[in-house]
């Protein structure tokens, strides 16, 4: 039977839904067997997949990350470009803890 502290099927299923990925999400992997940190080499090939909700799909090849860039990141009507008078966070002086002295 239920515990008082045991979730429903409904409760857990809709807990589980908000936390996986949305369909359609985008990602480039390297294609080199060699490379480990993708990040730190911009210039090696890329597959671009998409997530259909149950796995990852190719979608499609390129040659480096910039040219990936522009698949992964679909820019439709709703984007926004950030401003060139955006502010820019400043370092203020203080004595903190992770301050060194």
């Amino acid at each position: 039977m239920l515990e008082p502290d045991d979730e429903t099927v409904t409760d857990w299923y809709a807990e589980r839904a908000g936390c996986t990925r949305p369909p359609g999400t985008r990602d480039a992997l390297t294609l080199a067997s060699d490379v480990r940190r993708g990040h730190l080499f911009q210039d090696t090939p890329r597959l671009v997949v998409e997530w259909d909700g149950g796995q990852w799909q190719p979608v499609g090849v390129a040659d480096t990350y910039a040219d990936a860039y522009p698949m992964i990141v679909r820019r439709g009507e709703g984007f926004a470009p950030p401003q060139d008078d955006t502010p820019v966070a400043l370092l203020r002086k203080g004595n903190g803890r992770h301050r060194k002295i």
